[in-house]
């Protein structure tokens, strides 16, 4: 299985990277590049997607694998942080803290059907499908305040299908987008 795993990850190759910098380009249009740094994209670690697909869930049905590449977005101020998201909500209003419906809930042409009437970002094939704060934000929103630290998953085009000894998967990837101080601060407690 790891060499399949493998292959999937030489497929993957650049191809994610372009997708990565298009979406960011989209959503730090109107930032100055002082205001935004950019880290990644990296692709998930194999022995991590082999414990995703094999080990914690033992899967058999077919799911979708929402951070087969990250990156992350870190802003540099609150008010920039908050365009970028409100842009999203706007554009993707959809997308924002649903529950993501994927192949294994409600059958593969179902899936295939939504995901191909869901919104691209303009000017690319990027089909946003989930948007939600970062886990780390739950103590921050228990106390009434805006989170810092988002996750927003997406599909390059259509999703990219894969099928690794019984376990089949759609591969999406994860766009991570945070006020710099509160992400630096939450990797250095990690």
């Amino acid at each position: 299985y790891f060499q399949d795993l493998l292959c999937i990850c030489l497929h993957l190759g650049v191809h994610p990277a372009q997708s990565f910098h298009a979406l960011i380009n989209f959503l730090v249009d109107g930032l100055t590049e002082d205001n935004y740094e950019i880290q990644g994209p990296v692709l998930k670690p194999l022995q991590s997607l082999f414990n995703k697909m094999f080990i914690r869930r033992g899967q058999t049905s077919i799911s979708v694998i929402g951070d087969m590449a990250r990156a992350t977005l870190l802003v540099k101020n609150e008010e920039d942080l908050r365009e970028v998201v409100k842009k999203i909500e706007t554009l993707f209003p959809k997308i924002h803290g649903e529950q993501f419906q994927g192949p294994n809930k409600i059958g593969v042409g179902k899936f295939l059907e939504d995901v191909a009437e869901m919104d691209k970002v303009p000017g690319t094939e990027i089909i946003l499908y989930h948007s939600k704060p970062n886990s780390s934000q739950k103590e921050r929103m228990g106390n009434k305040k805006h989170p810092l630290y988002y996750n927003l998953n997406f599909f390059d085009s259509i999703p990219e299908y894969h099928w690794v000894g019984t376990t089949e998967m759609f591969v999406a990837f994860e766009l991570q987008i945070g006020l710099e101080a509160e992400v630096s601060g939450l990797r250095e407690d990690h």
